[in-house]
């Protein structure tokens, strides 16, 4: 659980040591807008994806599930800054073993909802499906804009980074997994 008190202060000590005056009007509540932003943003840090599955029915189903296009964001970890985009969510259930859709992008959000790298925002997410359905196969990939790149350092906007995690038979069986990339992108 955050601390709001905790967090106005140090928003206060950083517009201090920036030479800024937290005590001028446009900024006399910033720390209270930052405070009650970052509560929200990293909302996730009290969840566990695995969790959002909730609603576990029994269909004959055994053919891929694939939820595209999640729109996400986080917070990357080392500068504290947005990366946001597009989550794609596939599983191949088994055992007649299939969750709400809306769990997919559930799980997403959960785990964005934190300071992250999309590497284990990528795995945490089809770990925790994994965990949650044990399907014949897990895909999911995220495309994402990293404002560590675009505002600061190299300053690329427009790029962006693509990462996969690959369970079950999108791991072994390349065929499969070709096909699930196939349906990502078409």
């Amino acid at each position: 659980m955050s601390d709001q008190k905790k967090i106005e202060e140090a928003v206060y000590q950083l517009l201090e040591a920036l030479g800024e005056n937290p005590e001028r009007e446009g900024l006399l509540d910033t720390p209270k807008r930052v405070a009650r932003m970052y509560q929200e943003m990293f909302s996730g840090l009290n969840e566990d994806p695995k969790d959002q599955f909730t609603a576990v029915f029994s269909e004959e189903h055994d053919e891929v599930v694939l939820v595209k296009d999640i729109p996400f964001y986080s917070m990357c970890e080392h500068h504290l800054v947005p990366f946001y985009g597009r989550a794609h969510v596939a599983y191949m259930p088994s055992g007649g073993r299939v969750t709400g859709l809306s769990k997919l992008a559930r799980a997403v959000e959960v785990a964005s909802r934190r300071p992250q790298l999309q590497e284990r925002l990528t795995a945490q997410v089809a770990d925790a499906l994994e965990k949650a359905l044990n399907p014949k196969g897990v895909f999911v990939m995220i495309e994402a804009e990293h404002m560590c790149m675009t505002m600061r350092g190299i300053k690329k906007p427009g790029s962006k980074t693509v990462t996969s995690a690959a369970r079950g038979l999108y791991r072994s069986d390349k065929e499969v997994r070709q096909e699930i990339i196939s349906m990502i992108h078409n």
